[in-house]
């Protein structure tokens, strides 16, 4: 649940924003088929981390040996600290909504996530972001506040709507590329491990990810509701979720722009709170040194101090005036299109192997997911990337 609610952060909010405002409805549908392709990754980390007990950087480097682990763990620091620079932003975003500078906002959030990461219970952390997840409901309400036309709603959902613009394939490209990121695949295993889960928890973690993912899935349905059904008929483009909430206050009101920044703040703290923990927990899994949030300074140097550099790193380059934050986000996004299908297919691979998973590997239906997954995201990073050369 926290891994998959973690991805709709303060880049997912802009992006599915952005969906909404440009093109209406006309991206509802993407919304179901990006779920599977979520449960996929997520089922299949959970699956790995309850029968091998480790994390997935370490069945990286048990498989595929130390360079790769060293590469894959170098893009995963830089895309990583990239995102949670923004998640610092979205968070700085949301709270100037409510009057509340960054100078303020930035640090204050940045002790408090440092705090909570540090605190040493694993499952105290993992109530509280819990916790803060609730804030999701927030998009549920706004999308019911703006009085959508429900049956176009719907018919958009069931029935793919396509677009000629250049853009909508763009936008299209974002939306997966941020329902499925990198970090969620080492999040959602490493959750499992911490939990000292086992093969015979397998039928609740299949529970547990799927939740999360139809969960996830309808916070981002709301989302480009939302935004399609007041933003898009006014013509209002927006290039934040800043930008959307702001929009959304001369049309309906100010409480749907109060619960739509309340949202972000939220969405981007939680993202916050996990991506330095994740990031350092694959990191030392992969090179063998003591990680855990239950581990002190003494016993996991390394551990604690990556988790504050990426912290302090972030929090202080948000705060540098007339700092490129966009472009900052765009360079995560392209690490993210380059490392994700790598991933995906050490993932497979990992996942297929008898002697690795014995009679819990993955299943010739499941495979064919995968590989469809990895086809899928290889093909649309490609064309993202042709489209960025020629300007589109």
């Amino acid at each position: 649940m926290v891994a998959a609610l973690a991805g709709a952060d303060a880049g997912g909010v802009a992006t599915y924003s952005s969906a909404g405002a440009s093109f209406g409805f006309g991206q509802l549908w993407t919304v179901p088929v990006m779920c599977v392709l979520l449960i996929v990754a997520q089922e299949t980390a959970a699956r790995m981390g309850c029968v091998t007990g480790k994390g997935f950087a370490s069945l990286i480097r048990e498989q595929f040996g130390v360079r790769l682990s060293t590469l894959a763990m170098l893009a995963l620091l830089v895309s990583n600290t990239t995102v949670t620079l923004s998640e610092f932003a979205g968070i700085a975003s949301g709270l100037a909504l409510f009057g509340v500078p960054a100078l303020v906002s930035v640090p204050v959030a940045a002790l408090a996530i440092w705090l909570l990461t540090m605190s040493g219970s694993y499952h105290r952390i993992e109530k509280i972001l819990l916790a803060i997840s609730c804030v999701f409901v927030t998009y549920v309400v706004a999308g019911v506040m703006v009085g959508p036309d429900w049956g176009d709603a719907l018919n958009a959902t069931v029935i793919p709507r396509f677009s000629t613009d250049p853009t909508y394939f763009s936008v299209l490209v974002a939306n997966i590329g941020t329902t499925i990121a990198p970090w969620m695949i080492f999040l959602a295993q490493s959750n499992v491990v911490e939990k000292n889960a086992r093969a015979e928890d397998l039928p609740y973690q299949r529970i547990d990810t799927v939740t999360g993912s139809v969960v996830a899935s309808i916070i981002s349905w709301f989302i480009i509701l939302t935004t399609g059904a007041v933003l898009f008929p006014a013509g209002i483009a927006v290039s934040s979720a800043e930008d959307a909430a702001l929009a959304l206050q001369p049309l309906v009101g100010d409480y749907a722009t109060l619960l739509f920044g309340a949202g972000l703040v939220g969405a981007s703290f939680l993202a916050a709170c996990v991506l330095p923990g994740i990031t350092s927990s694959a990191i030392c899994e992969a090179f063998g040194w003591e990680r855990g949030s239950d581990r002190n300074w003494q016993e996991a140097p390394v551990y604690r101090g990556i988790i504050t550099a990426v912290i302090f790193v972030s929090a202080v380059i948000v705060v540098i005036p007339n700092v490129d934050l966009f472009g900052i986000m765009m360079l995560a996004q392209v690490i993210n299109g380059v490392l994700l299908p790598v991933l995906l297919v050490f993932m497979v691979l990992i996942a297929s192997d008898r002697h690795v998973m014995g009679e819990n590997r993955n299943s010739r239906a499941w495979n064919a997911l995968t590989w469809f997954t990895i086809v899928a995201v290889v093909i649309l990073t490609i064309v993202m990337f042709v489209l960025q050369a020629v300007g589109v």
